[in-house]
């Protein structure tokens, strides 16, 4: 398969998943405020906030977890 077909076909793949979206926009929308939701994000969410104050030396520890809280809150049910 050549790059131009992984391409294309990657762009349909996308233009599906948008439709999907669209159509399912409530479902979506409450599984993205579940107690699963939430679960998973917080460990997503902690993992990068301290790869992040790793690479920085803890020096933005405070904007980390400002910028970590702020998304916790958009995420999942807490």
């Amino acid at each position: 398969m050549s790059i131009e077909d992984l391409s294309k076909k990657a762009t349909e793949v996308a233009g599906k998943v948008g439709e999907f979206a669209k159509e399912n926009a409530d479902k979506v929308g409450e599984a993205l405020k579940s107690d699963q939701a939430e679960s998973i994000s917080d460990k997503i969410l902690d993992g990068a906030a301290d790869l992040a104050n790793k690479v920085t030396g803890g020096s933005h520890a405070d904007k980390i977890a400002e910028v970590r809280d702020n998304l916790d809150g958009k995420i999942g049910n807490q």
